[in-house]
């Protein structure tokens, strides 16, 4: 989904000095950061940590956007959510202690339950069928889409047109 946005607008990727890839554009005026992090989901907050310090978010984190896999939600579905909890994804969990908050915006991507007994850690990180990567590819277009439209005119119009 980033590499999608920095495409978008034209801006490439690079190696950051917080373990990330990170790209900057301007739209509308308004500075938007793109980074994907380059550590382990579980502790990607040590790199996040460091990019909203860096930028000088870390005073507002409603300016933060986290874009995630959502297992509660059904596959492909999108919503937008301001602050909350963690429920149990390792990322969040990550993300809350480097940061001390959980105040900043997500654009959570559904994946789906895992099935059976299957654990949770091993669908996440199972090669999405052919089918599922189709629904996939269209979700993170969407929540591409989500991004933009929270920089554009706020969260609450992302919550009404995702939601």
């Amino acid at each position: 989904m980033v590499s999608l946005l920095a495409g978008r607008y034209g801006t490439p990727l690079r190696k950051g000095k917080e373990r990330a890839l990170v790209a900057e554009a301007r739209v509308d005026g308004k500075l938007m950061v793109l980074a994907f992090p380059q550590t382990f989901m579980n502790l990607s907050g040590e790199s996040v940590g460091r990019l909203v310090r860096r930028y000088g978010v870390a005073d507002d984190l409603t300016r933060l956007v986290v874009v995630h896999d959502e297992m509660d939600l059904p596959g492909a579905r999108i919503k937008v959510k301001e602050g909350g909890g963690t429920a149990g994804h390792n990322g969040l969990e990550s993300l809350r202690s480097h940061l001390h908050s959980g105040a900043f915006l997500r654009v959570r991507v559904g994946i789906g339950k895992a099935p059976g007994r299957m654990e949770g850690a091993n669908y996440v990180l199972r090669r999405a069928s052919k089918t599922e990567q189709v629904d996939l590819d269209v979700a993170i277009e969407e929540a591409a889409d989500a991004v933009e439209l929270i920089l554009a005119e706020g969260p609450a119009a992302a919550m009404n047109r995702f939601n």
